[in-house]
């Protein structure tokens, strides 16, 4: 398996695993900065990330977040819709 770095040198194994490079966003911009971390500082590891991959891996990442997002809006739906006929 191939492997990316973090800008803090930490490795990401590029194994098709989208919840293991969220983790690892998550630890390396946010918990190491005590939750002191912008919009713009995510944005410019997950693009430092992003740069490391090859357009399959981009696309593999991809397609795994649309699926993932996807599945998250349907749920966040239906449990709306079941909290308004349990009301």
């Amino acid at each position: 398996m191939r492997t990316i770095k973090t800008t803090t040198g930490v490795d990401i194994t590029l194994d098709g695993d989208l919840l293991a490079i969220m983790e690892t966003l998550y630890r390396e911009v946010t918990v190491r900065r005590e939750l002191d971390r912008s919009f713009e500082d995510m944005l410019r590891e997950i693009n430092f990330l992003l740069d490391q991959m090859t357009e399959e891996e981009r696309r593999t990442y991809l397609l795994e977040s649309l699926f993932l997002n996807t599945v998250k809006y349907e749920n966040d739906k239906l449990e709306t819709y079941v909290r308004k006929i349990t009301k």
